[in-house]
């Protein structure tokens, strides 16, 4: 983390929630995963070897279930702009594993800072995009390191996030260059599904910024 704070970076502070004991607690405990069900959300979306990446991990709740499905030969980048955040799921974590699959990793406010090489088959933002200061910054860096066919999962609370904002948030991720495979509610919120076309090219998407 840079010592001096960017204009971004303030913003996204006053937008999250910060990392402390008691949110931790609230984010982490078994009454809130039964209400998600992780592991119904991601069903069917990650697959035994793919290579993923859960933007906004968190405390790792979904993580866990990230490196479940991916499996052995999968591997899982989990990124958070809270340093805090990523010590903690860690060492939540490090008992499944076992053979380094999770790559930790700390954000910058403005980007994911993982270059531009399409490397992922499957991307996770799970209630964090209305904490983005700039969403189409976040979706065209996605949408850069997705694979052709990739899959990106974004889903909103809908107690922060109303139905109209959740389909301008879809918007931009079309205007991206997502095409939209799905939408639905869950229990605790907004659920859109995403594909990076297949025919798509080698040059990694510009959009305009």
């Amino acid at each position: 983390m840079t010592k001096y704070k960017t204009k971004n970076e303030k913003e996204t502070e006053d937008r999250i929630c910060r990392f402390s004991p008691l949110h931790v607690k609230m984010l982490d405990n078994s009454f809130r995963r039964y209400l998600l069900n992780p592991k119904k959300i991601l069903q069917g979306y990650v697959k035994p070897g793919m290579n993923v990446i859960d933007i906004g991990c968190g405390p790792g709740v979904l993580t866990r279930e990230i490196v479940k499905f991916s499996g052995a030969k999968g591997t899982v980048t989990a990124c958070d702009v809270q340093e805090e955040m990523i010590e903690y799921a860690r060492k939540k974590l490090c008992g499944i594993d076992n053979f380094g699959r999770i790559k930790w990793h700390v954000c910058s406010s403005d980007s994911l800072d993982l270059g531009n090489e399409s490397c992922f088959d499957f991307a996770l933002s799970f209630f964090m995009v209305h904490e983005v200061p700039d969403m189409n910054c976040l979706f065209r860096e996605v949408f850069n390191l997705l694979k052709p066919g990739g899959i990106y999962l974004i889903a909103e609370p809908a107690f922060h996030v109303s139905k109209e904002a959740f389909y301008r948030t879809v918007k931009a991720a079309e205007i991206c260059g997502f095409i939209t495979a799905e939408m639905k509610k869950f229990s605790m919120g907004h659920l859109a599904v995403f594909e990076k076309p297949e025919n798509f090219g080698e040059n990694s998407f510009q959009g305009e910024n």
